[in-house]
């Protein structure tokens, strides 16, 4: 085996692929990335027992022939290479890679005990890399960390003809997202939970532009994209639906600019210790304001910042600083508005425009406010 490639694209597509690989694993041939030389392709392929990937690039291919070796270690190489052409060969029981005068070897893992990557399921349909790779970073700060309640850490990913709708929650914010998908057929409908991790890493691998193809079955589901192909294993269980939590019966409502807002949180939550609240008073009328508070004593912070506040009477709620960050933080638009039902109950986090059902839509739980 002997292929040549700018030390550039080795290095994506090592990267790439070497995302799904375990941190640490009982079989060492999981840990384990698969070169494959091909006429003018490099494919290289990773696995554990959860997700695969496989990742295509150009190489000029001298010898065609397969490799394994340890992923972490090539592409902490590929990183320190110098720029430029790279040629990577077997050599007995060694892989080499040299670039600009710099030679690196490798010792290669046994071929035979390296399982099959796992077939793409059916296809369902397609969707637009960037809005999807937007889309999963919105909806994933809301996914549950507690591995004890392991469908809490997943993101429910639905199609339905025309539209897919992305849902995390970790029981005290509940985020939605929904995009246009073209479907593979009329009839198209799926309903699972993947890893929220492992679907963030997935749309990180991939590209910006172009459309991604999607694909479930019962077990898994795979995404493909500009030679990228990857696949993850679903989660048991399904995620509480929404459609009742999210309807909110006469509430009041702020719009603010969103980039003020999310800078004073910022500034003010930095008194706001031991997951103390912060809180917000909204106050109505002409001159309109949101009051934001934090702390307790003589330890405290304040900020004022304009809002146009529709409720009758001044409203005060409060929220855990970090989960507000974040939902703020998902946000691209130039203001957001937030939807109230009062002290300790649900607040809704939309963009500032009030038009129709919102695409992206963060349920957050107050707190009971604090006197400060």
């Amino acid at each position: 085996m002997e292929f040549r490639m700018e030390r550039g694209a080795l290095t994506d597509a090592v990267s790439r692929a070497a995302r799904v690989l375990p941190a640490r694993s009982p079989v060492p041939v999981l840990g384990g990335l698969l070169l494959d030389a091909d006429t003018g392709r490099l494919r290289v392929s990773g696995l554990d027992f959860e997700a695969s990937a496989r990742v295509e690039a150009e190489a000029h291919t001298v010898r065609p022939g397969r490799v394994l070796v340890m992923g972490r270690r090539l592409l902490d190489i590929c990183k320190v290479l110098p720029e430029g052409p790279v040629e990577c060969a077997v050599e007995g029981s060694r892989f080499t890679v040299t670039g600009d005068g710099s030679r690196f070897g490798l010792s290669v893992l046994p071929l035979d005990d390296y399982p099959a990557l796992p077939p793409l399921p059916d296809v369902c349909g397609a969707v637009d890399a960037g809005e999807f790779g937007s889309a999963v970073a919105q909806v994933a700060v809301a996914a549950g960390r507690d591995d004890t309640l392991p469908t809490l850490t997943g993101i429910r990913l639905g199609l339905d003809g025309s539209t897919m709708t992305l849902a995390a929650t970790d029981r005290y914010r509940f985020a939605v997202r929904t995009l246009r998908f073209e479907a593979a057929a009329p009839d198209v409908v799926a309903d699972v939970v993947v890893s929220a991790r492992r679907l963030t890493e997935i749309a990180r691998s991939l590209g910006r532009s172009g459309q991604v193809t999607v694909s479930v079955d019962g077990g898994s589901a795979g995404f493909e994209h500009a030679g990228t192909r990857t696949t993850v294993r679903l989660l048991d269980g399904r995620l509480p639906r929404y459609d009742k939590l999210f309807a909110l019966a006469d509430p009041a409502a702020a719009v603010m600019d969103r980039a003020r807002l999310t800078e004073a949180v910022k500034r003010v939550s930095v008194v706001a210790d031991g997951g103390s609240p912060l809180q917000i008073t909204f106050s109505p009328g002409p001159d309109g304001s949101a009051l934001l508070q934090a702390g307790f004593e003589d330890d405290v912070a304040s900020q004022r910042l304009p809002a146009a506040f529709d409720g009758a009477e001044e409203t005060t709620v409060a929220f855990n600083p970090a989960y507000l960050m974040d939902a703020l933080s998902s946000f691209e638009d130039t203001t957001v508005r937030m939807r109230l039902m009062g002290p300790g109950q649900r607040a809704m986090i939309t963009g500032g425009e009030d038009t129709g059902t919102p695409a992206h839509q963060h349920l957050l739980m107050s707190v009971k406010p604090s006197l400060l």
